[in-house]
């Protein structure tokens, strides 16, 4: 007897063997068969979807799980659009913040005010507090004279707008969060995602200096598991902050690595570790991804993280240990870095089916994804930065770089994998936004970027299933839904390949089903 049997649907497989079907079976959390095979069996549970269409669970492959959780509790400043209007929100908060205490705010994004707030102006208000807002690109923060007297000598800041390092920096001062904390942001950023028919998702990166949230930060969603606040699928990247060299046997060529030799694969269908984070560059709304040329109307092209050779050496290190690689690299620039760097690796050790990935793959030459294909690097881009932002980021990049801004038909013409994520929080985690931005290249105002790295319909849901799938190496359990595969999958109102390319993102999220149960999601 079938535990569910889902009939009067239009299941949309993504598996080209059978690309429709109607009816869909299930059993212990698993996929038994389609029509004929399933239409005559006894089911405990019936349920008519009235035409509704249903798809493969949507695979967010790059978010920041615990970072929205926390985000979405503090205090945000994201509707304040002057100067002033900010410092009073500081101010109030800071009357709530005990003595020595941390005023910590979100949604800081100087592009919103015109420019960047200062130290001084933040210190008038902060009455002796330590204030810290947090860019929400993630690659910078704001902080008062209080913040800035604690750090250690050198660290640059213009005014008090500290960015990549010198953000780890500040942050380092702070009392890291209490697992319990952590996994209750989990849980809150989990059921935002399953209300979005996301039910499987890559967390960005664990443990670092950057994003990072504390040392033991495995254990929180170890905890979020335990207590049943993990209702979907989590795959943890590990910041490569977390190398350390090993001595191990030399038949092994391990230079670098965690302890214990943890790497990619480790964990169970609920919760493994993914690949090794490694940060190239910066972001561009924090103007500090790196280019080969300057940023538009600026005199600079952003800037690496570090030395080219020192992140190529960890780049070689993390390959050699046997960790799949999610690179960070926005910038052209970084890119360049990210995929000598692998070559590199791949010369030393080749590794046919590594999946070495790029993270953003922001601005990207026209010469460069034929080095992605032949490299066998996977891209993963956030198409809903273009519609959110697109508007600043083409001007900043100029006329001749704008069409180069986060390629879908350039990567796919040269047969590179291409997968849509959404770097949640840093702009809307929706999938079926990002979809309609991949079809349609427009930005929120309408502006048209790059109309000819537009996409198919079909293409862009391929991106957030098969080839999110694919980036995670689950593809031989999500990303279609075929007998034998999970039974995780979404039921819209609408289909998304029927419907106007404008209303896709409109299209009602009836139904989020993780191993063959109905959840529930919740906005947050």
């Amino acid at each position: 007897m079938l535990s569910t049997r889902l009939t009067n649907a239009r299941i949309l497989t993504m598996d080209p063997s059978r690309p429709v079907a109607h009816d869909l079976g299930i059993w212990h959390g698993r996929i038994v068969g389609l029509d004929e095979a399933v239409t005559a069996l006894p089911a405990r549970r019936v349920v008519d979807l009235q035409g509704a269409t249903v798809l493969p669970g949507f695979v967010d492959a790059h978010v920041h799980l615990a970072w929205t959780g926390l985000k979405a509790a503090r205090t945000s400043i994201t509707s304040c659009h002057a100067v002033d209007e900010v410092l009073a929100v500081v101010a109030a908060a800071a009357t709530r913040t005990p003595d020595g205490g941390w005023v910590d705010l979100a949604g800081y994004d100087q592009r919103a005010l015109g420019r960047h707030l200062t130290a001084a102006e933040l210190d008038k208000v902060s009455d002796g507090r330590k204030v810290f807002l947090m860019h929400d690109s993630g690659h910078g923060c704001v902080v008062n004279t209080a913040v800035l007297d604690l750090l250690p000598s050198g660290i640059p800041h213009e005014n008090g707008f500290l960015a990549e390092g010198a953000m780890g920096a500040a942050r380092a001062l702070r009392l890291p969060h209490s697992q319990q904390d952590l996994a209750d942001a989990i849980g809150r950023a989990a059921r935002a995602c399953l209300a979005e028919g996301v039910t499987a998702c890559a967390e960005a990166g664990i443990g670092g200096a950057l994003f990072g949230h504390s040392a033991v930060e495995l254990g929180a969603y170890q905890l979020a598991r335990e207590q049943a606040k993990l209702p979907l699928r989590v795959q943890l990247m590990v910041a490569a902050d977390r190398l350390h060299p090993v001595n191990a046997h030399e038949a092994d060529g391990i230079p670098r690595a965690l302890d214990l030799g943890l790497r990619t694969g480790f964990g169970d269908e609920w919760l493994s570790v993914g690949a090794l984070k490694i940060y190239t560059d910066g972001g561009m709304m924090a103007r500090t991804a790196a280019l080969s040329s300057p940023y538009e109307g600026l005199d600079h092209a952003g800037q690496l993280q570090d030395d080219p050779e020192l992140l190529a050496e960890t780049i070689v290190d993390g390959h050699l240990a046997g960790w799949q690689l999610a690179v960070h690299a926005i910038g052209d620039r970084a890119a360049d870095v990210a995929l000598d760097a692998i070559e590199r690796a791949q010369r030393i050790r080749p590794r046919p089916d590594a999946r070495h990935r790029i993270e953003h793959a922001g601005l990207i030459r026209p010469e460069q994804p034929a080095r992605f294909a032949r490299l066998g690097v996977i891209a993963v881009v956030q198409p809903n930065f273009l519609r959110s932002f697109g508007d600043d980021y083409a001007s900043i990049m100029g006329e001749e770089r704008a069409p180069w801004l986060y390629r879908g038909r350039g990567f796919l013409d040269h047969g590179v994998t291409l997968v849509g994520s959404s770097d949640r929080p840093v702009t809307d985690g929706s999938p079926l936004r990002g979809v309609q931005f991949m079809v349609e290249r427009a930005s929120a105002s309408g502006r048209v970027i790059g109309p000819d790295e537009g996409i198919t319909v079909d293409e862009a849901l391929r991106a957030y299933t098969v080839g999110g799938a694919f980036a995670c190496r689950w593809e031989d359990s999500a990303g279609t839904l075929a007998p034998g595969k999970r039974a995780d999958l979404v039921v819209l109102g609408d289909d998304p390949r029927s419907v106007d390319t404008s209303r896709i993102g409109a299209i009602d999220v009836v139904a989020t089903f993780v191993d063959g149960r109905e959840t529930e999601g919740a906005a947050l």
